[in-house]
């Protein structure tokens, strides 16, 4: 399913994205391998047993590119021009090998493009929920859109 053109959004359009993802082992090592993050929170159980949360808690940039990545075929897919930004990341709720994510979308913001008339821009706030309702992780993406017809 392609995503939508520029003129095709509204500020306050809301999607929840398919699939859902349950979050393993595999993914965490995974991550932390391609981004050479070593940090013992995300790959040693012995020592993540000893904090306060008891267990490995998944490397953020898994949560962060997981919710945006399975928001990219309701949103952008095949009508992005270019990324321009990812703001105000947040991580307010940490996530654990078996959790099972999804994501959501809200449109925040809509603006022409000055520079290129057969673009627009539209920021949207991404959200990613555990199986139990909780935001693990939010961010606004800004993404310059094409206009259908161009």
């Amino acid at each position: 399913m392609p995503g939508r053109y520029y003129d095709q959004w509204t500020i306050g359009d809301r999607l929840e994205h398919q699939p859902h993802r349950t979050v393993t082992e595999t993914d965490n090592l995974l991550i932390s391998a391609l981004t050479h993050n070593p940090q013992p929170l995300h790959l040693d159980a012995e020592y993540a047993a000893a904090t306060e949360f008891g267990r490995v808690v998944v490397n953020g940039t898994f949560t962060f590119a997981l919710m945006v990545g399975l928001s990219v075929g309701d949103t952008t897919l095949g009508t992005l021009v270019a990324n321009l930004g990812y703001d105000k990341v947040r991580m307010p709720k940490p996530v654990f090998i078996g959790d099972t994510l999804r994501a959501e979308t809200e449109v925040i913001g809509l603006k022409d493009s000055k520079s290129r008339p057969d673009a627009g821009i539209v920021t949207f706030e991404h959200r990613m929920l555990n199986q139990r309702g909780e935001i693990v992780c939010t961010c606004e993406r800004t993404a310059l859109m094409q206009r259908r017809g161009h």
